[in-house]
């Protein structure tokens, strides 16, 4: 009979299980998706330069384990309030407390496991998709990545099980032992919204103080190396709790006592509901703030690794693609790429010598990279025309030409002839073509076909060691060594953005009952619908902002740590933050757009 009425309560809560379920199966997918990485060692060593990857990806899947048992503990609270109500009825009907104990546990367990199956499930399919869409798009080379890993599936039940086995027993615990009418009355209790002054100064210092250290932290870095990182986490966690739980607080307390902005239409009501929910979403907002941060530096670092290939592809070589004896090359595949730049330059050669047609170079200066700052060990590198006369006396720039040459030529002396006697030699003649296109990456493909036709036409090119002689090789060994950041940086912003979208907008919706009433008694005394769209905005909007901005700042500095690696970890930072925030305010719209049907046409 008890689980007759079990069944019936959850059935008439559906929408709010299909709210809480959706959350669970959202957390241990993204949980599965970082663990199928952070679990993978042999695909970090792989594509990753940095010995300290798979240290850095546990100390990401601690946090990100602190991070879900948070959300864990929220989402039991939420289960707990939809169904205290119908524990206690079914008490005063005479229910037993130890087959209460018995449905609480169960329901728990059940809800937790089955989501936890599902979310793993969801994963794998999130992570295929999202590993073959980076893969295509971003033209990106990974190996030893597969969506399923058996590895990270068995620490995500692990963990998740764990988790609601736990949950299960301090569910079952805690309602027996309270009393029927604070069940019954438990949605009633008013929070305690008195703080003590003390503590809520020290709480505001601690914040600012936690916050400073884990930034010094960041940006020492190479001083402190993994200490500077655990240090961070524990530090920027706390004072970003601690910010949420004080600092928004006492704004919010100062914006209420301006009475020439509190008076105003309904902002009293806004601001009174926002320092209502800051107390009770503290924990909520900095996980959220937390994951902003993650999730917006992981998709700016990736965007960085992606600028830092193009950026070293481009200081190889001027040009961008070099054809040995080019007269063997079928011209009109050279003429589909709209070259730029395409120059010929004829050579002739015996033993020692490599000849060159002086007029040719004065026709079609040669290129040159120069790099202006020698001594401050920063990439500012510049293209500088060298005219002939420059090159036939400067031993430095005629080292410049042979790098294009074929290896057995570079041996050789290089000279410029004027054209009458370059052509009286009666020596074979074989042509040199240095080519620049627009856009080297929309070329790729062309690009590299000429270049394997090149090797194929040049023995010496078939079997010799590598070279930077074409860009297209830089390319491809340069992408090699930064696509497994760059694919981790694009994959964990998605996951976690995902993830803290969905707590933030869960948390705010499943709030929306209690709501109902105060929305309700504002449009009985006249509030019109305008009045209660517009507060309704700007609630949800600041309860998005507040973890947006704080997380935008943690990424500025977060950026300190990645100075080490690239070149400029903040340029064209606009970029992803754009992206990213364009991504956020979907999620906020949507969000509002849920909230507003909900509080609103129930009044109706």
């Amino acid at each position: 009979m008890l689980w007759k009425l079990s069944l019936t309560g959850i059935k008439s809560r559906l929408r709010d299980y299909i709210v809480l379920f959706s959350g669970l199966v959202m957390a241990s997918a993204i949980f599965y998706m970082f663990e199928s990485m952070a679990s993978n060692t042999e695909f970090l060593n792989n594509n990753s330069t940095i010995a300290m990857t798979v240290i850095i990806f546990r100390f990401g899947s601690v946090l990100l384990g602190i991070i879900t048992f948070v959300y864990i503990l929220y989402a039991n609270s939420f289960l707990m309030t939809m169904r205290q109500k119908d524990y206690a009825m079914f008490m005063m009907l005479g229910a037993k407390g130890r087959k209460i104990a018995q449905m609480i546990f169960s329901e728990t367990l059940v809800v937790g496991t089955v989501a936890t199956l599902v979310g793993s499930a969801v994963g794998i399919g999130l992570t295929s998709v999202v590993h073959r869409l980076l893969v295509a798009q971003l033209n990106i080379q990974i190996t030893h990545f597969t969506p399923f890993n058996l590895h990270g599936l068995l620490i995500t039940l692990l963990f998740f099980i764990v988790l609601f086995l736990l949950a299960a027993f301090v569910n079952a615990f805690s309602i027996v032992k309270k009393p029927i009418l604070t069940l019954i009355r438990a949605d009633q209790t008013p929070t305690q919204m008195k703080q003590h002054k003390f503590l809520f100064f020290l709480e505001v210092v601690l914040g600012i103080i936690f916050i400073g250290v884990g930034y010094y932290m960041m940006a020492n870095i190479g001083k402190y190396q993994l200490m500077a990182i655990a240090v961070a986490l524990v530090t920027i966690v706390l004072g970003t709790y601690f910010i949420f739980h004080s600092v928004i607080i006492f704004f919010l307390t100062l914006l209420k006592k301006t009475e020439n902005l509190s008076m105003k239409k309904l902002n009293n009501f806004t601001l009174s509901q926002l320092s209502f929910r800051i107390r009770e979403y503290t924990q909520m907002l900095s996980m959220v703030a937390m994951l902003f941060a993650l999730a917006l530096g992981a998709l700016t670092v990736g965007l960085g690794f992606k600028n830092e290939i193009t950026k070293l592809t481009n200081a190889v070589s001027n040009y961008d693609l070099v054809l040995n004896r080019s007269e063997l090359i079928d011209q009109s595949k050279v003429e589909k790429l709209s070259p730029t730049i395409n120059v010929v330059y004829q050579q002739k050669e015996d033993e020692k010598t490599v000849y060159y047609n002086y007029s040719e170079f004065e026709q079609n200066p040669f290129l040159i990279m120069e790099n202006q700052t020698p001594n401050t060990g920063e990439r500012n590198i510049k293209t500088k025309k060298v005219t002939a006369e420059e090159l036939a006396t400067n031993v430095n720039y005629q080292d410049e030409l042979r790098y294009y040459e074929l290896p057995e030529q570079r041996e050789k002396e290089v000279k410029l002839l004027p054209a009458e006697e370059f052509a009286q030699l009666n020596l074979p003649q074989t042509n040199m073509q240095l080519i620049q296109v627009k856009d080297f990456h929309e070329s790729i493909e062309p690009i590299g076909a000429l270049v394997a036709e090149n090797n194929k036409n040049n023995e010496s090119l078939k079997d010799g060691m590598f070279s930077f002689t074409q860009k297209y090789d830089a390319y491809q060994v340069i992408n090699g060594m930064f696509s497994g950041f760059e694919f981790m940086g694009f994959f964990l912003g998605i996951a976690f953005l995902t993830m803290l979208a969905s707590c933030l907008m869960f948390k705010i919706l499943s709030g929306s009952k209690s709501d109902v009433v105060r929305y309700e008694m504002l449009g009985k005394i006249g509030a019109r619908q305008a009045l209660l769209k517009q507060s309704i905005r700007r609630e949800i909007g600041i309860l998005f902002l507040a973890p947006g901005i704080l997380g935008a700042i943690h990424v500025l500095f977060g950026l300190q740590m990645f100075t080490v690696l690239m070149d400029d970890p903040y340029h064209n930072l606009w970029i992803p933050f754009a992206i990213f925030f364009v991504l956020y305010f979907i999620y906020y719209t949507v969000t509002t757009w849920l909230y507003t049907g909900i509080v609103l046409n129930k009044k109706d």
